[in-house]
């Protein structure tokens, strides 16, 4: 049996009943898809996951990928996995129309891409050429698309995002990589870059890489940065693949997790010229580049969510059936039966805890998901982008983060079982790490969220995010009342901790520079709270939608709802009260850690 637990009933409920995905279908330019097609799509890649997808999610952790005269072969297993998904074109799922593609809404993007990177997320990580032909296609030049981006949709290239060095990480302006102007868009490009996913394959008969690199004469920084083209195999003028060029992978990462994954150093211009092409013939790098990190931040968040979900539902089943122990009212009693441990306060603690971050998260993607169709409906309005921007951080940063702390909640239900690999709690743990790490650290998501997504901002995204919030806690059922208002007062404590961050910031550019550090001391636990606060208002929408659809439930939705309303309310009571000591802690800061000589740590 796969692994892999689903929860297509909350992916459904997110879609219909939340999102009214409805109303966005059977109209351009979604005009090809209604309810009925989307749920087909969904189940059949659920099918998928659980099946050819996730079959190699154990071999490709056990069974290393060797790295061979520069070549790496996947494991027979990984290609089935990625056949599934080329065969049934779900690589083409949420590509442009234009491009080839099916151009379904984000929201059923995402559901599909929940469920894969949920099933196998080693194995999801190579299907990347669609995103950066995406990418090429909406800043390349109209050559560069023929050439490039149309062939890697249509005949299922691999793609790379090319940053990372070894002495510039998350500080990616300090590449030194370099770029050399030989003729037209064409360059030579020299240096080491490193943590490059997918790097190496032996299942896309191509790869491209898309590679930042500093040109001649470029500044210093990442406005010095521009975006290459860099195919693994040169491609004829007649489309048919030339010799090797200079892009070699030299070392394959042994790492903690995700080892089905190939994270591979890659040496360019070596022992022969690596060829680069400038994508769109402008020197934008980084701008262009953010395409394709937006996105795999998203990605991120969704990984982690769809992890934790599984790992929930796993810990689920394992208390359903696992007997120890008797009932807490008759612990007295040596003679009282043994009782399943979901009975035991503590465990239902845990699995609440779980069930509520867990479908919470998926709400922050799907509504995330959702700000993207508006994107898309309406061009016009730049308000949509800013809150897809806004909300970023939160999924990536909130979701890495508390997925992997719950997760050892997961474990700890299982017991000593979870620490074995008999079951796939401690390969999820393992598999999940790398999410606070990937695509900019909690830290970076944090900076980001508070310096360009408010204070840069003014506050105007947020603020319009909060009168929509507002609106909840002035009113709803009467079941709720308690959780609106306990949203309300966690509102309220994250607006004072974003004053006394913006106060300390104030300080700095008047003179005082060295107060920005206490500043940055809580711009982390301020990720926590406004995620929490966004979570918070999404399962409490949900909640109202469960209690109005509840009269009428039949089946199985009537546990359904009942733990919708659940969840909402765990979370409001256990959640959102963090949100008062975060911002006494901010109010309380004296700086003096910044003060400590580096030899009393």
């Amino acid at each position: 049996m796969s692994h892999y637990k689903s929860n297509l009933r909350d992916i459904e409920f997110n879609l219909f009943e939340a999102n009214r995905l409805d109303n966005m279908l059977g109209a351009e330019p979604f005009e090809d898809f209604d309810r009925d097609t989307v749920m087909d799509i969904v189940n059949e890649i659920d099918r998928l996951a659980k099946n050819e997808f996730s079959e190699s999610f154990v071999e490709a952790d056990r069974v290393p990928l060797d790295l061979v005269d520069g070549e790496v072969e996947l494991h027979a297993s990984m290609k089935r996995g990625l056949d599934g998904v080329y065969e049934g074109g779900w690589d083409k799922l949420g590509v442009p129309r234009e491009f080839g593609g099916f151009g379904a809404p984000s929201q059923v993007r995402w559901a599909a891409q929940e469920l894969l990177v949920g099933a196998n997320p080693a194995l999801f990580l190579y299907i990347s050429g669609g995103l950066m032909a995406v990418v090429l296609g909406l800043v390349g030049t109209e050559e560069q698309i023929e050439k490039w981006a149309i062939p890697m949709i249509e005949r299922r290239w691999g793609g790379t995002m090319v940053l990372t060095e070894p002495d510039a990480g998350s500080d990616v302006g300090a590449g030194t990589t370099a770029a050399t102007h030989i003729d037209g868009e064409t360059y030579h490009l020299e240096g080491v870059k490193r943590f490059i996913t997918s790097g190496e394959q032996d299942y896309h008969e191509n790869i491209i890489h898309l590679v930042l690199a500093r040109r001649e004469g470029g500044e210093p920084g990442t406005p010095g940065l521009s975006m290459f083209i860099v195919p693994k195999y040169h491609v004829n003028e007649d489309g048919t693949l030339g010799e090797r060029n200079g892009a070699v992978v030299t070392n394959i990462e042994k790492k903690m997790g995700i080892k089905g994954s190939t994270t591979c150093e890659l040496t360019l211009g070596a022992d022969k010229p690596c060829v680069g092409y400038l994508v769109g013939g402008v020197h934008q790098g980084i701008k262009q580049m953010f395409k394709v990190i937006e996105d795999a931040r998203m990605l991120i968040g969704a990984k982690s969510a769809a992890t934790l979900s599984t790992g929930y539902l796993n810990a689920l089943d394992f208390a359903k059936t696992r007997v120890q122990s008797a009932d807490l009212t008759e612990m007295l009693d040596k003679s009282a039966p043994r009782v399943e441990i979901i009975n035991h306060p503590n465990v239902r603690r845990m699995l609440l805890t779980q069930k509520a971050h867990a479908e919470g998260m998926r709400a922050l993607l799907f509504y995330t998901a959702w700000g993207i169709d508006q994107m898309q409906l309406h061009p016009e309005d730049k308000q949509w982008k800013k809150l897809v921007d806004l909300l970023l951080p939160m999924l990536k940063g909130y979701s890495s983060e508390k997925s992997y702390e719950l997760l050892g909640q997961a474990l700890q239900v299982f017991g000593g079982s979870g620490f074995l690999q008999d079951y796939p709690m401690e390969q999820y743990i393992r598999d999940i790490k790398i999410d606070s790490l990937y695509e900019g650290t909690t830290g970076i998501q944090s900076l980001d969220l508070f310096f360009r997504k408010i204070a840069r901002d003014q506050g105007a995204t947020l603020g319009a995010l909060s009168e929509q919030i507002l609106e909840l806690v002035k009113g709803g059922p009467d079941e709720l009342a308690e959780e609106r208002r306990m949203l309300g007062v966690a509102m309220e404590d994250a607006q004072a901790h974003i004053g006394v961050l913006v106060g300390h910031l104030m300080k700095s550019m008047g003179g005082e520079k060295e107060a920005i550090y206490k500043t940055g001391l809580h711009t982390n636990a301020l990720l926590e709270s406004l995620s929490e606060i966004v979570i918070g208002w999404l399962l409490l929408r949900h909640a109202e939608i469960a209690l109005a659809a509840a009269p009428d439930a039949e089946g199985d939705d009537v546990t359904f709802y009942e733990g919708k309303i659940a969840s909402a309310r765990f979370f409001a009571r256990h959640a959102l009260p963090k949100a008062r000591l975060r911002r006494e802690a901010a109010e309380q800061e004296d700086g003096a850690i910044m003060e400590m000589s580096d030899d009393a740590f």
